[in-house]
């Protein structure tokens, strides 16, 4: 329950200006240089933006990029001083370059010399505290008094929310949190300090993209973070289905169903395509180009001619430090909006244009759209073929865990958090709406964090939240299971568990094979075994409902059943470690 108190301490005025922003949680590691705020938000606010505590700052940030990513709404961060901040940076650095609106707040100081304890707070303490992570917060600040906290808090989340989203940082004086008021703060209609209205395109460049897509014979949409708007999923889908287009996901976010006859992820069609359109997406070279890992060598898969068309935010919030921008694509059309403004109005370009087709030309539409369904058929097909062959491999196959999974959560209503083994569950499972997925994860370390920010924001909406979680991620995070447990969150793990970081043993054999060197010798430094952590036992010291290892793939469905029927009994979380082919 909050109070009704008025703020009698500089941290009352920044829990006032917090909850007045709409902030639900507040994720945290405890430190001494942020315990007025903590004090305050504890007993001014009553733990009304409950505090998710958490045993490492980059797993609070995780948490709310995984919120973030869920909700499209922010929560807060708060990490200690200078090292709360650096164990939190590489958190910071993937909700930057997954465009997740955080807000993280750090006590800092006293900037006041003499309020310093000796030692703790000089080593703690920097002369500019956000530089740490300047180069990828969308934003920093420290404000200088506690009246300009509120304003300052208002910019940060107006920063953070304003596409393309991203993380800010405030440093919040210990002093100032500490220091009692002298008189009233005033504080601001935060109604009118909302985040402005969203980027519109320019309506001839737009109609102009739209003519060039209606008149390619082979078009193919690439879709990447527009289905941050749950609203793009239909709309996408329309798009497709009025236009004839093969929509080819990245998987950045979930933007259209896998199973519809113009999903053509995984196929060929986009080297067969003679129009591409990219909308919102950040890196044009990745489903673009073909890769030689070996050799670090890259083809392009367009064809010669091929129009390019691009619709997001381009260059706007580029970094001149990180370099996820990633390759420049040459384009034929770029327009600058963000798709939940303008993805409505390209829908309705088309129908128009689509509209005043003749005869011939709705019928090569329609035979382009029959080809690109038996694509997909035929990949699904292939797939399915894949799968069988290794289904009855111990340790289980990738496709095998996967599809066992499936088979339990598909009565389920089901959110799959990060992962997607390899993508397995991408490929045999059915993502048939917005929620079920809010994008893939980010690499080795990322996704239990994200993991427990996505359960968190499902807490209490009855869905089953499915972690596919590899056993290397889970390495570097383990005490993050305490945090389900705790928090009762509705979260099934079911572990991915090669026993190895086997994406860098991959990298290993590949040199092997090309430099002539033993390639059995490929696991050294890289298998996680002698011995093989027990991560069911891990579990079960921190609460948890737990089986497993289970290497026999008949006893993997009836385990994973066992453990789902638990969680959406108790609303408690429940692990199955499943032993995988390293592949």
């Amino acid at each position: 329950m909050g109070t009704t108190d008025q703020p009698a301490w500089g941290s009352d005025v920044m829990v006032e200006s917090m909850r007045a922003l709409g902030l639900p949680y507040v994720s945290l590691n405890p430190g001494s240089s942020f315990r007025g705020l903590h004090d305050s938000l504890v007993n001014h606010a009553g733990n009304e933006m409950e505090m998710i505590c958490c045993p490492h700052e980059k797993i609070a940030v995780g948490i709310a990029h995984g919120y973030a990513k869920t909700t499209g709404t922010p929560m807060g961060v708060i990490l200690h001083n200078v090292v709360g901040l650096l164990h939190g940076a590489m958190g910071i650095y993937y909700a930057h370059l997954d465009r997740a609106p955080v807000i993280v707040l750090g006590g800092s100081g006293p900037a006041t010399h003499d309020r310093r304890r000796p030692n703790i707070d000089w080593i703690h303490s920097a002369n500019v505290q956000g530089n740490a992570v300047r180069d990828y917060t969308k934003w920093d600040h420290e404000p200088r008094s506690v009246s300009d906290v509120p304003t300052t808090l208002a910019r940060a989340h107006r920063i953070a929310t304003s596409e393309p989203c991203g993380p800010v940082y405030v440093a919040l004086d210990a002093g100032l949190q500490e220091d009692p008021l002298d008189e009233p703060v005033a504080m601001p209609d935060f109604s009118r300090l909302a985040a402005p209205s969203r980027i519109g395109p320019d309506p001839a460049a737009l109609r102009r993209l739209a003519e060039l897509l209606c008149a390619a014979d082979r078009p193919v949409i690439v879709p990447g973070y527009a289905g941050r708007d749950p609203a793009a999923f239909g709309l996408l889908t329309e798009l497709a289905e009025v236009v004839g287009a093969g929509v080819d996901d990245t998987g950045i976010r979930l933007n259209f169903p896998n199973r519809h006859p113009l999903c053509v992820t995984g196929t060929a069609a986009i080297e067969r395509a003679d129009c591409v359109l990219f909308l919102d997406v950040k890196d044009m070279g990745k489903p673009t180009q073909r890769l030689d890992s070996t050799t670090r060598t890259i083809a392009s898969r367009l064809a010669p001619g091929t129009t390019v068309l691009d619709l997001g935010f381009n260059d706007i919030g580029t970094s001149s430090w990180s370099e996820d921008h990633a390759a420049l694509l040459e384009t034929d059309l770029q327009v600058t909006a963000d798709t939940v403004v303008a993805l409505p109005m390209l829908l309705a370009l088309c129908r128009e244009l689509v509209g005043a087709d003749d005869a011939d030309r709705a019928g090569r539409r329609r035979a382009y759209a029959a080809e690109l369904a038996g694509l997909h058929a035929d990949r699904c097909a292939s797939w399915e073929a894949e799968a069988a062959r290794h289904a009855e491999d111990s340790p289980v196959s990738t496709s095998r865990l996967a599809a066992e999974v499936w088979d339990v959560v598909k009565d389920h209503d089901w959110v799959l958090t990060a992962g997607t083994a390899a993508e397995w569950a991408r490929r045999l499972w059915d993502f048939d709406a917005p929620h079920r997925h809010p994008g893939r994860q980010l690499g080795t370390a990322t996704q239990i964090g994200i993991s427990l920010g996505v359960a968190l924001a499902h807490r209490g909406s009855g869905r089953l939240v499915v972690d596919l979680q590899p056993d290397g991620d889970l390495m570097f995070d383990a005490g993050a299971l305490w945090v389900a447990s705790y928090y009762r969150l509705p979260m099934l793990v079911v572990m991915y568990n090669n026993r190895a970081y086997y994406n860098d043993w991959e990298h290993q054999e590949r040199l092997a094979r090309q430099r002539g060197t033993p390639i059995e010798r490929a696991y050294i430094g890289m298998e996680i075994a002698d011995p093989a952590p027990d991560f069911a036992a891990l579990a079960r010291s921190f609460g948890w409902y737990a089986e497993g290892p289970v290497d026999d793939p008949g006893r993997v469905g009836a385990a994973v059943r066992r453990a789902a029927d638990r969680v959406t009994a108790t609303g408690l979380p429940a692990l199955v470690d499943v032993v995988c082919q390293p592949r």
